[in-house]
């Protein structure tokens, strides 16, 4: 199964960059290869947020759409995505934003886990979603410059993929 795992420290809070990957209704506006995005529901569990949401992504003519629970925890701050259905045979997401003493920023984890049902789709698709994820922490980075403004704090990264 492909697994992306990545840190990246960002000049945000972790509360600044808990809320972007929160707003899962925003992800079509700057997240590679989210062509829309429905939320079909939201409920309270346990004092959390749980969001079902309907994601279609594409490439070209190829297009794909699934649907996942994302459980928000404000809290820790994390984001917890399971899979509900769609062409995946199994797909597993967390998002963690941990604070970077004396600079207000944080490192945000990023971590996915996913295969397709089908073969051909994960040859077709495999190596689009492998480009796309290495660009996905930096869609959330170039995200809150625009919603809150210039960085006060050097960033930096580290990726690693299997």
């Amino acid at each position: 199964m492909p697994t992306f795992d990545s840190v990246r420290r960002v000049p945000y809070s972790p509360q600044q960059m808990y809320a972007l990957v929160a707003d899962v209704e925003q992800y079509p506006q700057f997240l590679p290869l989210c062509e829309a995005l429905t939320v079909i529901s939201r409920s309270s569990v346990d004092g959390r947020t749980v969001i079902v949401a309907a994601m279609e992504v594409g490439y070209k003519a190829i297009r794909e759409k699934f649907t996942t629970r994302v459980q928000l925890s404000p809290e820790v701050p994390q984001v917890t995505v399971s899979y509900l259905d769609g062409p995946f045979h199994h797909l597993e997401n967390r998002w963690r934003f941990l604070p970077v003493a004396g600079t207000g920023g944080c490192d945000v984890s990023f971590w996915i886990d996913y295969q397709f049902k089908s073969p051909l789709l994960g040859l077709l698709m495999g190596a689009m979603f492998d480009k796309a994820f290495h660009k996905f922490s930096e869609a959330f980075e170039q995200r809150a410059r625009e919603v809150y403004g210039p960085p006060v704090a050097a960033a930096g990264s580290v990726s690693t993929s299997a």
